[in-house]
């Protein structure tokens, strides 16, 4: 990979790195749209990719790498996708009058008029986690980091640690969300 892209991802100067975020967001988007994602979707993905790209120029994986920056990025998208692919054949269907209830309940939440109903249901019983399963979550599936990373970062004993408490937290949250 060439040297100067691997410094920019290196550096904290905003406007190269905007420049080379741009520079292969329409291809990458013209790239994944096969696999029948959302663009909204598509461009978390390509979001995340970019990080995880520059993430890998800063840990110095990069320096090894012999492919362009653009193959490597798709790459890295790729599996983001298959990832996301996987999760939608997994997810339940939701069906409104299984959460419906007697009573009334009033749940504050600072829902975003552009959740679908899934997602704001998501974030009601994911606030309701503990401290630890949100921050594993959020980790793994928000910030993108894998198992090792989330290892370092939190100061969990090993990685089997944290894939038991994964595992843990998603069903617990299946559970509260299907009850």
């Amino acid at each position: 990979m060439d040297k100067a892209i691997i410094e920019t991802l290196k550096n904290n100067d905003r406007l190269k790195l905007k420049a080379l975020y741009n520079e292969h967001r329409n291809a990458f988007f013209g790239f994944a749209k096969k696999y029948g994602l959302s663009e909204t979707e598509l461009a978390d993905v390509y979001q995340e990719a970019f990080l995880a790209l520059r993430k890998h120029a800063i840990k110095g994986t990069l320096d090894s790498v012999s492919t362009q920056c653009s193959t490597y990025l798709f790459g890295i998208g790729k599996f983001m996708i298959y990832d996301r692919l996987k999760d939608k054949k997994r997810s339940v269907s939701y069906e409104p009058k299984l959460h419906q209830v007697d009573a009334i309940e009033e749940i504050v939440v600072e829902a975003s008029p552009s959740l679908t109903q899934e997602q704001q249901l998501l974030r009601t019983y994911f606030q309701k986690l503990g401290k630890k399963c949100q921050e594993v979550l959020t980790l793994f599936y928000y910030r993108g980091l894998t198992i090792d990373e989330i290892v370092e970062k939190s100061g969990y004993d090993n990685p089997n640690v944290v894939k038991a408490q994964k595992s843990r937290c998603l069903k617990t949250l299946k559970e509260m969300i299907n009850s």
